[in-house]
């Protein structure tokens, strides 16, 4: 307790003593660090802004900082940890009191004006000396919670729930709130309640007519049926992989492993083209079958069909890497155990392993759905005229219509449908037990599969595969010939369009024009995903071994990023966040914490999948031992973790690196990401640097894929190897 006091105060002074309180323009490298920083508005500390530049407001926040350093010298645990509850409490309150206040133009509100009378200076957005501070006020409350006896007594819970919650309040639910509040809102702007009812009760959102002959039905009940329907079918298709992958006794299962995940890798810019170019009017299949039938091609891909198969392809990579860590999981000693007692492998699949996968299922089975109802990408490619509720979402706000108040109305409906899957999934799991790794040895091999389980998964895994390898020759391949559709003649020309460089004496120049775009994506996702990764196992953690007020609610407000389309969150960040006192727009910090909060929910689903495999009684061995909730997580609970690790990491990058529709409105001329270059290059016409770009982007993260296995390394669980099946086939 005294030493995170000691850690906590020492944070606290330094962020109000040597890094710029402010946001600035330069590097803390930049600075003048010989004290000349001090006399300058725009980089001075809180101590010097409050000091020097009469900037008052700052008094509080420094005065709680200080206040927790002198508590030290308090002999009592117990009245340290009061004084630290009140200096974190206080100082949290008055840094966000002064930050909404005071902006750009002084006052935020004609009342303060009143109170305190005008106001001669303003202040930007918080820095890092800010950042700091908020931190280490955050922790100290928390801390001093823990030393009252909150959290078991342990600080790092208490500062990791502590955490978790500012963030989600800040980057998930602020941005949220403040798009939806235009729900309730007139034509004029003016707050009216029954402007709500009115647009919930819009012909276009829940119609029926196509019930009764008509041309459509509406964009919620489009949503519903297309989300249950890829629901279902990528579960079942991860489902089959998983099995086949880890216990069907193929061939090649790191080749079946690594075809499966290949979608995820990639822009959904290659998939549409694929399917296009595979099943559209103009399309081999259509070709072929005029040929060889005198059939006519139709446009039956656009449409529900074409949207479902699209998200097929998408979604089906995310629920496998949910669904492995699962299936590995299962205990080979039960199922022995039913087989020592004779029962036969249908059996003792059905009545023991199934079972056990039942919350890695339901939880696959909400991220696909929840996918689905957010996707943007393939509904505007392929849907035609089928809406959904992301497309229309997207064409109120940036349409001729331009209706915020309808937008805000359909992300409330997506809203609404994510919470019944998330209620929908708890009821499926319940509260029965599904541990299967406890603390002692686990010998065991897994049985093979009842024959017909593995036909079955053969027969729905193979063809899929197989449309895989030829879905992806023909999108790749037009970006190695001359004009795709009309020149076939192979070439390189895109490719060194797009990646050539030179050499200087002054070192390496790059040339070629996709280069910056696509290092700036690198290196923002590199950053994004081990802290995605990190929040969302240490989230899983919480809500599956941890007992707090408030522990449900905090759990469904991780998903709402992900139910709300990329499009509104992308727009809810730049209302959030564009003037103090979080000024972020235009910056790569905004775009880092897009990526994170985007994505955060599939490291976290996966990791509660994961742990609810995992016994309890290793926890409360690691507390009865003496070790605090770092211990446990870190020396038990983490390295049992590592399918979900490499499912968090490899989904965070990944996703980083293909989104599209959650950035376009954040990517500034300094920080352009690849996808946004891509779809830049299609609306010109230039399909060849496009196609080059994301065959490169899809080489780069099969490399950062490969790399994230070797360094987080396999889950290590004493098994016997599983003997190979008889006349498996490849």
């Amino acid at each position: 307790m005294r030493r995170a006091a000691l850690w906590l105060a020492a944070l606290g002074l330094v962020g109000i003593a040597l890094p710029p309180w402010y946001l600035t323009q330069d590097r803390l490298a930049d600075l003048d660090w010989s004290g000349g920083w001090l006399a300058e508005p725009d980089h001075a500390p809180a101590f010097a802004q409050a000091l020097l530049f009469g900037r008052w407001w700052l008094w509080p926040v420094i005065a709680c900082c200080a206040a927790a350093a002198a508590a030290l010298l308090l002999p009592s645990r117990r009245a340290l940890a009061r004084v630290l509850v009140l200096a974190g409490g206080i100082g949290l309150a008055a840094l966000v009191a002064q930050g909404n206040a005071i902006g750009l133009r002084g006052w935020s509100a004609p009342w303060l004006e009143a109170l305190f009378g005008v106001l001669d200076d303003r202040q930007f957005g918080l820095g890092i000396g800010g950042l700091l501070a908020g931190l280490a006020l955050l922790w100290m409350l928390t801390a001093g919670l823990a030393g009252l006896g909150y959290f078991r007594g342990d600080p790092f819970t208490a500062g990791a729930v502590g955490t978790i919650a500012l963030a989600v309040a800040l980057f998930t639910f602020l941005p949220i709130v403040n798009l939806l509040s235009d729900a309730f809102r007139d034509q004029t702007g003016a707050l009216a309640a029954g402007a709500l009812f009115r647009r919930l009760g819009d012909d276009r959102t829940w119609g029926l007519a196509c019930l009764a002959g008509g041309s459509r039905c509406g964009v919620a009940w489009n949503t519903l049926l297309l989300a249950s329907m890829t629901a279902v079918g990528t579960t079942a298709l991860g489902l089959a992989f998983a099995l086949l992958v880890t216990r069907g006794g193929t061939r090649f299962p790191r080749a079946l492993r690594a075809l499966t995940i290949l979608p995820i890798i990639t822009p959904s810019f290659v998939i549409g083209l694929g399917l296009i170019l595979l099943f559209g009017r103009s399309g081999l299949v259509n070709q072929a079958l005029f040929a060889v039938f005198g059939i006519e091609g139709g446009r039956w891909i656009y449409g529900l069909q074409g949207v479902w198969l699209a998200q097929m392809f998408a979604f089906t990579p995310t629920v496998f890497l949910v669904l492995i860590g699962v299936v590995e999981g299962v205990s080979p000693t039960m199922e022995e155990a039913a087989q020592t007692l004779r029962a036969n492998p249908w059996h003792t699949f059905s009545t023991v392993s199934l079972p056990l996968m039942r919350p890695g299922i339901a939880n696959a089975f909400l991220v696909a759905f929840v996918e689905s109802i957010a996707d943007f990408g393939n509904p505007i490619v392929l849907g035609g005229n089928f809406g959904v509720l992301s497309t229309e979402i997207f064409f109120a706000v940036v349409g001729a219509q331009a209706d915020a108040g309808r937008a805000a109305t359909l992300a409330l409906i997506l809203l609404l449908f994510a919470l019944g899957a998330f209620w929908a999934q708890s009821r499926i799991t319940g509260k029965r037990s599904y541990v299967s790794i406890a603390g002692k040895g686990d010998g065991g091999i897994h049985p093979p599969l009842p024959t017909w389980v593995r036909r079955l998964a053969l027969g729905i895994a193979m063809p899929w595969a197989g449309l895989t390898i030829i879905l992806y020759a023909m999108a790749l391949t037009g970006g190695f010939v001359e004009t795709w559709g009309r020149d076939y003649t192979p070439t390189l020309r895109h490719l060194i369009r797009a990646f050539d460089f030179e050499w200087t004496p002054n070192g390496i120049i790059w040339t070629g024009v996709a280069w910056n775009s696509v290092l700036t994506t690198i290196k923002l996702a590199a950053i994004a995903a081990p802290l995605t990764a990190a929040l969302g196992i240490v989230a899983a953690w919480l809500f599956t071994r941890q007992r707090f007020l408030g522990r449900r609610a905090l759990e469904f407000a991780t998903m709402l990023s992900f139910a709300v389309p990329g499009t509104v969150i992308g727009v809810a960040y730049v209302y959030a966040f564009n003037v103090p006192p979080l000024e972020l727009t235009g910056t790569g910090i905004i775009i880092v914490l897009c990526f994170m909060f985007r994505n955060l929910s599939v490291g976290l689903r996966s990791g509660m999948a994961a742990m609810s495999q995992i016994d309890r009684s290793l926890d409360e061995a690691s507390f009865t031992l003496g070790g605090g909730g770092l211990d446990a997580l870190r020396r038990v609970i983490l390295p049992l973790l590592r399918p979900a690790i490499i499912a968090a990491l490899a989904y965070s990058f990944v996703r980083a690196v293909t989104t599209v529709s959650a950035v376009i409105f954040l990517v500034s001329a300094e920080y352009e990401l690849a996808t946004v270059f891509i779809i830049n290059r299609v609306i010109n016409g230039d399909y060849g640097v496009a196609i080059t770009t994301s065959a490169a982007l899809i080489v780069m993260m099969g490399a950062v894929l490969a790399l994230i296995q070797l360094v987080v390394g396999k889950r290590k669980i004493r098994r016997r190897a599983s003997p190979a099946v008889q006349g498996a086939p490849a």
